[in-house]
């Protein structure tokens, strides 16, 4: 299940770990006890939800250091890279669209999960235009698919260094998330650093497998840096 990521990593890789932080007394972002109804796309098969380490990402270049996301005074920590359709084998990208324009009205809605209006326009264009849906639609539904998913509390702010075991990051997604299966989820690394957990659902919204993905994008590192949330 390759997924389509502007990092160029192949689909879901969930990786982090559960060392204790200083404010793991704190509840788990919790997600509706009920899951409404959504949009459902049309020309593919499944998403992958790809969720990246804010830190991370501020940490690995100093150029994107000074950018908005890291240097804007919010709190990122776990963010939505991106809701990406799928087929079982490969991805759809860059399909034809008659609204290839994101209003910045609309992607400023979106700031409170995904941290750039620049970053909000290219995933309509590579990914959200291959969902059978309109803007509007599409956005509700990566919108619902983020509050799908439970972020594990020592996650939330993260006020130092953790080194964990990318294995440890996925039992903190499982252990917060009782429906998500083992090999619906892949952790990503990039050199030292963690930089994503990516979850792979049904047009639905429900947690599935994603067998080839966990085979290909599991972070092979034994420990990766996962930097603390700055701001706020």
């Amino acid at each position: 299940m390759p997924v389509a990521a502007g990092l160029g990593l192949a689909l879901l890789l969930v990786l982090g770990g559960c060392k204790p932080a200083g404010n793991s007394g704190q509840k788990a972002e919790q997600a509706p006890a009920t899951q409404s109804s959504v949009p459902i796309g049309t020309g593919f098969d499944f998403y992958v939800l790809s969720l990246s380490w804010s830190p991370s990402y501020c940490a690995a270049d100093a150029q994107e250091a000074r950018s908005q996301q890291c240097n804007g005074g919010r709190p990122y920590a776990f963010v939505v890279h991106g809701l990406w359709p799928q087929f079982e084998r490969g991805y759809p990208e860059d399909c034809p669209t008659d609204s290839p324009r994101v209003p910045e009205r609309e992607a400023r809605n979106l700031l409170d999960i995904m941290p750039a209006v620049g970053l909000i326009g290219h995933e309509w264009r590579k990914h959200g235009s291959c969902s059978g849906l309109s803007q509007d639609d599409y956005f509700a539904v990566l919108r619902a698919a983020r509050e799908r998913v439970n972020i594990p509390p020592e996650f939330i702010r993260l006020q130092d260094y953790l080194t964990p075991d990318p294995d440890e990051v996925e039992r903190a997604f499982l252990k917060a998330n009782p429906n998500l299966p083992g090999d619906g989820i892949a952790v990503t690394c990039d050199r030292r650093y963690l930089r994503e957990v990516r979850i792979c659902m049904n047009k639905d919204l429900t947690f599935r497998t994603c067998d080839e993905a966990d085979r290909r994008a599991a972070c092979r590192l034994p420990k990766v840096v996962m930097p603390p949330v700055r701001g706020g």
